[in-house]
């Protein structure tokens, strides 16, 4: 593991964590390859900008100023999180955790302990189209991440990115069965493709239109 896990640090956010002023610590790395992922450069950096000790000092800095600390990547499970997180939690921060849902038993660790306050779970596709945008066949890891995540009382929203190319409205639709099949009542936050040079299929704007009125209201929508 590399002695520089951190790609980078955004010292400041009020969008990221919600009812939070927060920092977003970018760790290196990822166990999917999502066509349109715009992190490209972090997904495939083997080694970042940042030692452990570099957080921890800038974090110091930040008791009092910042409420909260948005771990996030690539995929933050790849790395130890429970004794950064510890060190994280000692200083009085709120902790949470955008996660691809992957590893189940580290999340479970993290929550079991009391150091995680809110999780960011990635619904990529259904388990059809999961592994053409991903790379991963991993889909039964993300539904045994919902599955747990239900069932503990830690908060969490799930969210999906949609490239109206990638994902029409009756994908959504049942996508949004399937989360309420597994017991998720809370609101479904769906964010727009963002065009970037860099992304990992080197995606451009939609070429098909997404037509909202299609959308039905298993759950609550809500687009970022």
């Amino acid at each position: 593991m590399s002695d520089k896990p951190i790609y980078d640090i955004t010292p400041f956010t009020h969008l990221d964590y919600p009812g939070k002023l927060a920092c977003i610590v970018w760790f290196c790395g990822c166990n999917m390859r999502c066509m349109y992922c715009y992190n490209s450069d972090i997904v495939f950096a083997k080694e970042g900008h940042y030692r452990e000790e570099d957080l921890y000092e800038f974090l110091e800095r930040r008791v009092g100023l910042l409420d909260g600390v948005v771990l996030s990547g690539g995929e933050p499970t790849l790395h130890d999180l429970l004794p950064i997180c510890r060190r994280i939690r000692k200083m009085g921060f709120s902790i949470k955790l955008d996660t691809n849902g992957l590893n189940t038993e580290t999340i479970r660790e993290l929550l079991e302990e009391g150091l995680v306050d809110y999780i960011a779970l990635d619904f990529k596709a259904m388990n059809g189209k999961f592994g053409y945008i991903t790379g991963s066949s991993r889909y039964r890891n993300f539904a045994q991440t919902l599955d747990y995540l239900v069932s503990n009382n830690t908060p969490f929203e799930v969210r999906t990115t949609v490239h109206a190319d990638l994902l029409q409205p009756e994908d959504i639709n049942a996508m949004m069965s399937v989360l309420k099949s597994h017991g998720y009542e809370g609101p479904y936050y769906l964010q727009k493709f963002v065009e970037t040079r860099n992304n990992i299929a080197n995606m451009e704007r939609p070429k098909n239109d997404f037509d909202e009125t299609l959308l039905d209201d298993t759950l609550e929508i809500v687009w970022r």
